[in-house]
């Protein structure tokens, strides 16, 4: 039973693999005073490999965490530009499990001087081992300085990729929220 159990957590955590989100920022721009941004695009062509549905969820998550944080969208002549980029790859996950048994049996003890006696045993031992393929989605946020075209605020967020639309309806803006944890200026709403 303890096998088992232990089978059970060791899927749960290899099947619900948390983001990875690191964000940097020019430590010396008060992020306060910035009030209008813009979408300057995608790098490299990068959102041809997602759907418009993707791409407006993404963008609608971004708008809300700006919005919140006194930030509106302009069309044009923002304070700044944010650039969006996204990489997908394909993985393997490998799961390996091993189960062993043993100790059945009989080894004599020492009876005064000298050394043990006796020794009869079985022991057993399987491993399963298994692969899953799943896609992992990189997306970078980067916040330009308007004038100066120098770098001020980069995001990063990585991330298993959910198939199904309706998750990632829910999944996209859960883990856009949490990646803007880390920007400077938290929500005022």
């Amino acid at each position: 039973m303890k096998y088992l159990s232990l089978f059970l957590f060791v899927l749960l955590i290899s099947t619900n693999i948390q983001a990875q989100i690191s964000s940097d920022y020019d430590m010396a721009t008060d992020f306060s005073v910035i009030k209008t941004y813009t979408f300057a695009g995608w790098e490299k062509n990068s959102d041809q490999i997602l759907n418009d549905f993707d791409k407006d969820r993404i963008t609608k998550a971004l708008r809300s965490e700006f919005n919140s944080r006194g930030m509106s969208y302009v069309e044009s002549d923002g304070n700044v530009e944010i650039t969006l980029y996204i990489v997908i790859n394909k993985k393997t996950s490998t799961t390996a499990y091993t189960t062993y048994t043993g100790g059945m049996g009989y080894y004599g003890g020492r009876r005064g001087w000298g050394r043990g006696y006796g020794g009869v045993g079985m022991s057993s031992g399987s491993t399963s081992y298994s692969e899953s393929d799943y896609l992992e989605g990189t997306l970078v946020i980067n916040m330009f300085d308007k004038s100066s075209k120098d770098l001020m605020w980069e995001g990063i967020i990585t991330t298993v990729v959910k198939e199904k639309p309706e998750k990632r309806e829910k999944s996209i803006p859960k883990k856009i929220k949490k990646l803007m944890k880390k920007y400077p200026v938290k929500p005022t709403k």
